[in-house]
């Protein structure tokens, strides 16, 4: 019974992100995302993985991060794209950063390929970030990042847990960068439209 209940709670939180995740991807110019509805303020670890996340724009790719082993690609969603250079991404943004490890040869060094870049091997995890009107102010004054909130999937696409003010421990120092990584980078690659 207990199972049941979490299971209904459950997908009354993620309906209503699933609704608008899909109304946030439209390219339509009346798009009025449901993070203005009262019911729409997930917290960390509450957003949803979207099942089309490989649809959207590319951020970055290709992000070698030789340290920890690993090689991420981060997608953004067509309303996050919009944004223009110097601006606040958009309530309704939503990026997804893909962790994928790095191939090792048997010697253990990493694997790179003829472009000098590392090799990717499994997909390891999803984190998700995304903004909404109202969202991330649940937590501690040290840790809030705006309006952006924080999840973690498996490479099975299900949500897990997570310390997510480690997330945000990275991100607050961006205030300047909206708390985005590779805010400049991302402008530059796209001719600082």
């Amino acid at each position: 019974m207990r199972s049941h209940m979490m299971s209904v709670r459950l997908a009354l939180i993620l309906l209503p992100l699933a609704i608008w995740g899909c109304s946030a991807m439209s390219d339509s110019p009346t798009d009025t995302p449901m993070a203005t509805s009262p019911m729409a303020k997930p917290k960390d670890g509450e957003l949803a993985l979207p099942a089309d996340y490989k649809t959207w724009p590319k951020f970055l790719t290709d992000i070698d991060k030789e340290q920890n082993k690993q090689v991420r690609d981060i997608y953004i969603n067509r309303t996050g794209a919009r944004a223009k250079t110097g601006e606040s991404f958009p309530n309704g943004t939503i990026m997804v950063m893909e962790i994928y490890k790095a191939k090792e040869n048997p010697d253990g060094t990493l694997a790179k390929g003829a472009d000098g870049k590392l090799v990717k091997a499994g997909l390891s995890k999803a984190f998700i970030m995304g903004r909404g009107e109202g969202w991330g102010q649940d937590v501690p004054d040290n840790v809030k990042t705006g309006n952006w909130i924080y999840s973690v999937a498996g490479p099975d696409g299900k949500l897990m847990p997570d310390d997510f003010n480690k997330c945000r421990a990275c991100h607050v120092p961006l205030a300047q960068k909206d708390f985005v990584q590779r805010y400049d980078e991302y402008f530059q690659k796209r001719g600082g439209m």
